[in-house]
């Protein structure tokens, strides 16, 4: 037993109460997971975190539990840390429309976060069963790498729709082709290089834009219909909130950038899980996935200072226990660090960083400290536990890794449970990025 055991209370908790696993193969049999049911209970939107995008592990656990929340919990909603704009082709394609090999097509020029296999089991799962999984996706187009994703299906619908408004959707289309790149990595440093003037053109039109299309939604409706038109502002929304976040990352960059600015991206995923629940049969539930930082239930920070209200926090309070964030997390091996490059496609290069030995005091040291392998544990449990006024846990975990460095907050208000995975590698098929 490592000696510090006996100096993490909650490393001790944990060795009690956490729930070994069997399998991480996505194929392999679910009954191990049958302890999940209990622990998200009656949650609406159940979200599966990961400390590091392209790692294998994570990506292998999240397609596991996908199919257990919709095989054996009812679950019909895949949403992902993916394009608003761009998820509705996808969901086409999930849904049956087009051959097997169509995939590839619709996600090339996209970032790699692990959409693949999960909408390729949604179209084989949707062959056979009477229930079919949707799939939706909720982030600023291209994770802020564009607004072309969003601004052209605006230009198609105002075609149809408002053609003396189109010239100015195109203004704004005329703009965001000057910068537009593969992820916010490129966009973001070339809308920092646009002259100021075409910056303020670019916020003034899109701002116009969706006041117009607000101010005359009746008109709209009448001829077309709902539908198109909520999702026509919704992408236009989008637009919005990744234009404001070229801004706030470049005052960020910049060191004068305002408290919390950072939230836009944010705020807009919460909202458009909100969007789509709302419009989907109701007592639908949905599976969210996104990276830790996005699903966590507390505020982000870094070195002290306020970087910006996670997705989690918005959806914590306006869904309350409805909303369940499952972190997830490792203990050795190798993480994904994503330093900036912009002579490449996206923008930052793939470095797989060797983990070092966790810090004391963070969710992995606990789980280290405990020698736990494959396993989850329900933090509900130990919030009981403190609620009845036991101290013996105190101090909690007060740090969960983020890619290699350490995001500082805490656990258990954070997440209601935490998966554990001992080892952690990178994919090896990121040659492009």
């Amino acid at each position: 037993m490592p000696a510090s055991l006996h100096h993490n209370p909650f490393a001790n908790w944990l060795r009690t109460h956490a729930v070994p696993l069997d399998h991480l193969d996505p194929e392999a049999p679910l009954d191990d997971l049958e302890p999940l049911r209990a622990i998200i209970g009656d949650a609406r939107v159940v979200a599966i975190g990961e400390s590091s995008h392209f790692v294998n592990e994570f990506a292998s656990m999240r397609e596991r539990i996908l199919r257990f929340l919709a095989e054996r919990c009812g679950f019909t909603v895949l949403a992902f840390e993916y394009g608003f704009s761009e998820g509705f082709p996808l969901d086409a394609w999930a849904q049956g429309e087009g051959p097997d090999d169509d995939l590839s097509a619709l996600l090339a020029g996209t970032i790699p976060v692990g959409v693949d296999e999960p909408l390729r089991w949604i179209r084989r799962h949707n062959r056979t069963t009477s229930t079919p999984v949707r799939f939706t996706g909720i982030d600023i187009p291209a994770a802020g790498g564009s607004l072309l994703p969003a601004l052209a299906p605006v230009a198609d619908y105002l075609r149809r729709i408002d053609p003396e408004t189109l010239p100015v959707v195109q203004e704004a289309i005329r703009i965001a082709e000057s910068f537009a790149g593969g992820s916010a990595a490129v966009a973001a440093p070339a809308w920092g290089r646009l002259a100021t003037a075409e910056q303020d053109a670019l916020s003034a039109t899109l701002t116009r834009l969706l006041i117009r299309f607000r101010s005359v939604e009746p008109l709209y409706v009448s001829r077309g219909d709902q539908p198109s038109y909520d999702t026509a502002v919704r992408r236009l929304e989008g637009a919005c909130h990744a234009d404001y976040t070229f801004r706030a990352m470049a005052d960020l960059f910049a060191g004068k950038g305002l408290t919390a600015d950072t939230s836009a991206r944010d705020v807009y995923m919460a909202e458009s899980v909100l969007w789509h629940l709302g419009r989907f049969e109701p007592g639908t539930r949905v599976v969210l996935a996104a990276h830790n930082a996005h699903i966590q239930k507390t505020p982000v920070a870094f070195n002290g200072h306020l970087t910006g209200l996670p997705m989690g926090q918005h959806l914590h309070r306006t869904l309350g226990d409805d909303y369940f964030a499952l972190g997830l997390v490792s203990t050795t091996g190798h993480t994904a660090d994503m330093p900036r490059d912009e002579n490449t496609p996206f923008g930052f290069t793939i470095h797989a960083t060797a983990l070092e030995q966790a810090e004391p005091g963070s969710i992995e040291a606990a789980f280290a400290d405990a020698e736990l392998g494959l396993s989850i544990a329900d933090l509900h449990q130990a919030r009981r536990h403190e609620a009845d006024g036991n101290t013996d846990l105190a101090p909690g975990p007060d740090r969960i890794r983020i890619q290699s460095a350490y995001l500082h907050t805490p656990i258990l208000e954070a997440f209601d449970a935490i998966l554990h995975t001992p080892t952690s590698t990178v994919a090896d098929d990121l040659k492009n990025l």
